[in-house]
């Protein structure tokens, strides 16, 4: 495995210090073992969960702006644990309201010494963040709309950012984009060995 992800890496063009190699490797490890019970992800083969999980995630990162994040719906803690282990100096409050989820999270943040998340059970529209966040991210989310309509109270008024994680270019989804909410950029992600299109919808709230 350690071979893949390391073909993998070169693929994409990223450079990681072995420690955060093993991290990733840890993780899904950890997701595979916890998967057989907790019923987690619908992808079974610790490879494809390389691919799937691990680049589909920290592809983003170089997109990301600021120090403290949110991933919104995060699940089995995707794409913020393997973003906050490739950004070690960056803070994630990983957000489910399902207790199983929160409590895979807690547990990997234990096995793989994570300082840089906290794990929150809550439903999103319950959750008062205090300060605002940076960066509110996700890719559980069926629409902008929804995304929007739920987490408008999470970033920083005027620097905040959303980071919406899409398969295809949304663009039904952009034209009608609500009030007060601009588009920054779209970017298109390049996975290794992904099939089909990702994006990455960053809007800011104007």
């Amino acid at each position: 495995m350690q071979q893949k992800l390391d073909s993998l890496l070169a693929a994409a063009g990223i450079t990681l210090p072995d420690l955060q190699k093993q991290q990733l490797l840890g993780y899904v490890n950890l997701l595979h073992k916890w998967n057989k019970t907790y019923n987690l992800t619908s992808v079974r083969d610790p490879m494809q969960m390389l691919v799937r999980h691990i680049m589909d995630s920290i592809v983003v990162n170089p997109h990301l702006q600021g120090s403290r994040f949110i991933d919104v719906g995060t699940g089995p803690g995707l794409p913020g644990i393997p973003l906050a282990i490739v950004r070690p100096d960056s803070h994630f409050t990983l957000l489910d309201s399902l207790g199983k989820r929160v409590r895979f999270l807690r547990q990997v943040q234990h096995e793989l010494g994570l300082k840089n998340v906290e794990p929150v059970q809550s439903r999103v529209e319950e959750f008062a963040p205090e300060p605002p966040f940076d960066g509110v991210i996700s890719r559980a989310f069926a629409s902008l709309q929804d995304m929007l309509s739920w987490c408008h109270h999470l970033p920083a008024k005027e620097s905040g950012h959303f980071y919406a994680l899409k398969g295809v270019r949304p663009d039904d989804e952009l034209a009608v984009l609500p009030e007060g909410i601009s588009l920054t950029e779209v970017i298109k992600l390049q996975v290794p060995e992904l099939e089909g299109e990702r994006h990455l919808v960053i809007l800011k709230a104007s």
